[in-house]
């Protein structure tokens, strides 16, 4: 990756994270060197020199820059452990904010049980169908079934949801689509019984253009959630897509729940 890509991306990122272009540019230009003036950072960054001086105030104002009212005033970026700091409580403090916020708006009533029995929703993309997982993992109440297909899944969080899962005493399943997979598994949750599946439908044979199964988790025999991506994609996590259904007489969870139970092997039970 070359120094202007590098810089590009950090500008984009730092954006993402609240700051104007200029300002990302004005901060990146200080972090590489002791100390400058409004002038050198003007040659690095690019910034209209006019438009430094405002930059700079904000950066100050933020904490991620320091002055020395010397003449020409001087300026120096604060460390960069310090700046991501500051960086990560910011965007912490404004996730909580909103959440109050919400919940301030937010009249939806309760729903009942009878409410759920036929409900089927569909999420897009890796992040949010990850953090629904985790949400159902951390939220059952007696028994977890999972089994992953695409092996890009196996992240620490996942792991981390687990484990936790374990410390509750909950009953669960893992199933891999792969020896590497339930090898993988296994490995970090030792304790846990662990299948290879024979269910080789939910991955091919497949042509370029085919879908196939990414994760497949069955949460308190009730709460089901399917993912599925393209295997062959240069964006497979952006790409993913799942279907998520709640109700113990929900058709499309009595099927899968079905399906997982007569396609499992078992490859070790340590609780035998």
């Amino acid at each position: 990756m070359t120094q202007d890509t590098t810089t590009s991306e950090a500008v984009s990122l730092l954006q993402e994270l609240g700051l104007q272009e200029y300002e990302s540019r004005c901060f990146l230009a200080l972090t590489q060197l002791p100390s400058g003036t409004a002038k050198e950072i003007h040659e690095i960054s690019e910034v209209p020199r006019t438009r430094v001086y405002d930059a700079i105030r904000v950066l100050e104002s933020q904490g991620l820059v320091e002055v020395q009212h010397s003449s020409p005033q001087q300026y120096r970026a604060v460390s960069i452990g310090e700046a991501t700091r500051t960086l990560r409580q910011k965007y912490s403090d404004r996730i909580d904010t909103l959440e109050t916020h919400l919940e301030a708006i937010e009249h939806r009533e309760v729903e009942s049980d009878n409410d759920r029995v036929q409900e089927v929703w569909s999420l897009a993309g890796n992040d949010a169908i990850d953090s629904r997982t985790f949400d159902l993992i951390d939220g059952a109440d007696s028994e977890i079934a999972l089994l992953v297909v695409d092996e890009s899944l196996l992240s620490e969080p996942l792991f981390e949801s687990l484990h936790d899962a374990v410390e509750r005493e909950l009953s669960i399943v893992l199933g891999g689509q792969t020896k590497q997979i339930t090898s993988r598994l296994g490995t970090e949750l030792p304790n846990i019984t662990t299948f290879e599946t024979g269910l080789d439908w939910l991955t091919g044979p497949w042509s370029d253009h085919e879908v196939a199964i990414s994760r497949i988790l069955l949460v308190d025999k009730a709460t089901l959630l399917i993912g599925s991506y393209y295997p062959d994609s240069n964006d497979s996590a952006g790409k993913e897509r799942a279907v998520y259904a709640t109700g113990l007489e929900n058709g499309v969870v009595v099927l899968l729940r079905r399906l997982i139970s007569s396609g499992l092997a078992p490859a070790s039970d340590p609780g035998k």
